[in-house]
């Protein structure tokens, strides 16, 4: 039986402790906070509950699948959950709005028919079978098994199967970023590129710049569909939790470790902010990568000589939290786009203008070109993107008398959010919930800052999921790293960010630990 210590209670950090303590190992986790969940957090007043993190599910076997390996009661018994219908409803920006259904390819391809104009769907599901050819090629090595040491070749190979694009007089072209998939195989239609780009939008990607291999994004959303939970997200995270605490995983919360111990160049421990020293055969470190790095005597991120860099630069979100007075009426979708009217501007606040492809960092290539479009703090788009959820949960108003409703944008990091910014979104979002301004009782905004301050990641920044191609610079560190006995989890090492990444993180972690190097992903 190995002593572990996991740092951090985030839920990559809680899967891997929990599989751990299943496997024989003794688990202790250190948390700095006062609760678990990392992102997934829980604003409770006057009766309202809003998710401050995200409010779907989506590829929900991840987490049955730890249900099923870590216990008899599977997950359906511990957490309530309900795919939603229809899975999400976009508001274009010239008025147009469609309902997409959950989980049917058929049915999206109808809806897009019927708003958009005949032939609409048929587009979306070529585009949608050729995402399933890159899904099936990069499935297992970014998601199932440990970053390959020639990680090389998933850098270096596009998966997507683009379609050559001839124009007159010009030599074929083939996408090899999202927006050029829009623009060459979406036949430019707005519409269908507001669509397509809002996957990577809302995954901190700037569609500009991302690999056409993002196209996995819709897929995975559209095939394996959204599911709400009783209790929001958080209930997940309360699940896991338990489940731990079933295993006689420990928590110490509001236990800041300070230091990972070293001893003739393995991991030995952790010095906790008090300057007691908990020792371990190994560490698990659920942190942002600078956060790992000052850990470390060295002061640099420990990944070994063949891992990508860290990823850094990347985009926060905005929150805002509305209890609103009257019920929610019956057949409002749960999830609600609506689309900027000006792409261009939000996506040049969000993100830089995009730079020369080239090798990863640790190869001498420029900065990732998601980074933050200035040094200081950015403005808001004046018109962002704006995803409006509205829950039909009865635990997340105090009676059926009540609403509760979170508007969220993509931002960029450390982004300043003024009064104004906050009006502008209200105003927006009355386009989906009519009457919001009477209806108003209070309203919370959670800032890039406040994201920050409960992730410890730099400007609030969200890591997004990895994909192949782009030279590397769309994966991450790889969950072993230069220390041995030392792991990295959570969002901010490989498979990368997102609910369910964070759980196949912990598990690769896990079979890392007890299978040693030659473990090779579930079977």
């Amino acid at each position: 039986m190995a002593r572990i210590v996991v740092i951090g209670a985030g839920m990559g950090a809680m899967t891997a402790a929990a599989r751990l303590a299943v496997a024989g190992h003794r688990v202790v986790v250190h948390e700095r906070t006062g609760t678990y969940g990392g992102a997934l957090g829980r604003v409770r007043r006057d009766g309202f509950g809003f998710d401050t993190g995200p409010s779907l599910l989506h590829l929900p076997a991840v987490y049955r699948d730890l249900f099923v390996k870590t216990g008899k009661q599977p997950l359906e018994d511990c957490v309530e959950l309900s795919q939603v219908e229809p899975a999400v409803r976009h508001v274009f920006a010239d008025g147009t709005a469609t309902d997409l259904p959950n989980a049917s390819r058929a049915g999206v391809g109808e809806a897009l028919d019927a708003a958009l104009g005949a032939g609409a769907g048929a587009r979306w599901a070529a585009f949608m079978n050729r995402a399933r050819e890159a899904w099936d090629r990069t499935r297992r090595p970014l998601l199932e098994e440990p970053l390959w040491p020639n990680w090389q070749v998933l850098a270096e190979r596009e998966p997507y199967p683009s379609v050559a694009h001839k124009r007159l007089l010009r030599r074929e072209r083939r996408a090899v970023t999202l927006a050029q998939v829009a623009e060459f195989e979406l036949a430019g239609e707005p519409r269908l590129t507001a669509l397509l780009e809002h996957f990577a939008l809302a995954r901190g990607l700037d569609p500009r710049t991302a690999p056409a291999s993002a196209a996995v994004l819709p897929y995975m959303e559209q095939t394996f569909g959204s599911w709400s939970a009783r209790g929001g997200m958080r209930a997940l995270a309360t699940a896991v939790y338990e489940r731990c605490l079933a295993r006689r995983v420990e928590f110490a919360f509001d236990s800041a470790v300070v230091r990972v111990v070293e001893k003739d160049g393995r991991a030995a421990g952790v010095e906790l902010a008090d300057g007691s020293v908990v020792a371990a055969d190994f560490v698990v470190a659920g942190v942002p990568p600078r956060a790992l790095a000052a850990l470390l005597s060295g002061g640099t991120a420990a990944r070994a000589p063949e891992d990508v860099p860290a990823r850094s630069g990347l985009p926060s979100r905005l929150t805002v939290l509305l209890a609103l007075r009257g019920g929610r009426p019956q057949g409002t979708p749960h999830r609600t786009v609506l689309h900027t009217a000006d792409r261009a501007d939000e996506l040049d606040r969000v993100f830089t203008t995009p730079g020369t492809p080239g090798a990863p960092a640790s190869m001498g290539s420029p900065a990732p070109t998601d980074a933050p479009a200035s040094p200081g703090a950015p403005a808001l788009a004046v018109s962002p993107t704006l995803t409006v959820l509205r829950p039909d949960d009865p635990t997340a108003v105090p009676d059926a008398d009540h609403e509760a409703v979170t508007l969220t944008a993509t931002v960029a990091a450390g982004a300043e959010v003024t009064d104004a910014d906050v009006r502008r979104l209200l105003d927006r979002a009355s386009t989906a919930v009519p009457g919001l301004a009477d209806r108003l009782l209070w309203h919370e905004v959670r800032t890039p800052a406040d994201l920050a301050e409960a992730t410890g990641a730099e400007g609030g920044a969200v890591p997004p999921p990895a994909l192949a191609a782009d030279s590397g610079r769309r994966l991450h560190p790889a969950n072993s790293t230069a220390v041995s006995g030392l792991y990295a989890v959570g969002g901010w090492s490989h498979p990368g960010g997102g609910l369910p990444h964070a759980g196949m993180s912990g598990t690769l972690v896990a079979g890392l630990i007890v299978e040693g190097p030659e473990f090779r992903g579930s079977q």
